[in-house]
């Protein structure tokens, strides 16, 4: 789990506009709306604990990513596949919201539980694509990085927003842009390298939610760039995870 502490509001600009790299390789080839189908079932290969290291440990953190923290903290879950105190505690913490054990070693049950959240064309039980490309192309391309890896940061995204949506009540969320390209960023005021480039970034509302509870819960799932709650949607993003500094706009709440 990586842990940062850096907060300036006042240089929003500057880092949210920060050059970076891809968060992710993607899984496979997109080309406009044509979308990676894998199974369902992750194949995990056995009972994972403190110390496991490999594949299914990294598709582990992408999945409890969202469970970072019991209480608002600048943490994250580092996707390296290596099992450690990070991994332990965001287990634990998805177990405990799941009615599971709470011993954090992910075995069957716990594995099973993953695996409901997941779709057969490999979006989240309660996010889809359509929901989260482009509005502009029905896709990923055109962005900061490739096709694959925007499709694949926005898997990762919508593991955390799964989280945030249970802490909330398991109310709905309503997406109203997520990734987007170039063109249809610039279009919208969009700062330049925007998050929303990398398909790394949300904006939101609960109906009947006010922002400043989505934002509070935003605080342990593992984001962060946040965006002042005062506004007429939540932005939530992982800008850390692309080597930016932490930028949560109304501090700690």
């Amino acid at each position: 789990m990586v842990d940062g502490s850096s907060f300036a509001p006042d240089r929003r600009r500057f880092l949210r506009g920060a050059a970076v790299g891809a968060l992710a390789v993607g899984v496979g080839a997109v080309a406009g709306s044509a979308l990676a189908a894998p199974a369902q079932a992750y194949p995990w290969g056995g009972t994972l604990r403190t110390g496991a290291t490999g594949n299914a440990v990294r598709e582990l953190q992408i999945r409890v990513a969202g469970w970072a923290a019991s209480h608002a903290q600048q943490v994250y879950v580092t996707i390296d596949g290596v099992f450690g105190p990070g991994t332990f505690g965001a287990v634990q913490r998805f177990q405990g919201a799941y009615g599971l054990a709470a011993d954090g070693i992910a075995g069957p049950n716990t594995q099973a539980a993953l695996d409901a959240l997941t779709k057969s064309d490999g979006s989240t039980a309660h996010f889809a694509w359509s929901e989260m490309w482009d509005s502009y192309t029905g896709g990923f391309g055109g962005g900061a990085v490739t096709a694959a890896a925007a499709q694949e940061n926005v898997r990762r995204l919508m593991y955390k927003l799964e989280a945030l949506r249970v802490k909330i009540g398991n109310r709905p969320i309503h997406i109203t842009s997520a990734f987007r390209g170039t063109q249809h960023n610039a279009d919208v005021g969009g700062i330049p390298n925007s998050m929303h480039l990398y398909g790394a970034a949300a904006d939101m509302y609960v109906s009947g939610l006010a922002n400043r509870v989505i934002y509070q819960h935003a605080e342990t799932c593992g984001f962060s760039g946040l965006e002042r709650y005062t506004i007429d949607h939540q932005h939530v993003d992982c800008q850390a995870e692309f080597g930016r500094n932490w930028w949560w706009e109304s501090g700690v709440i």
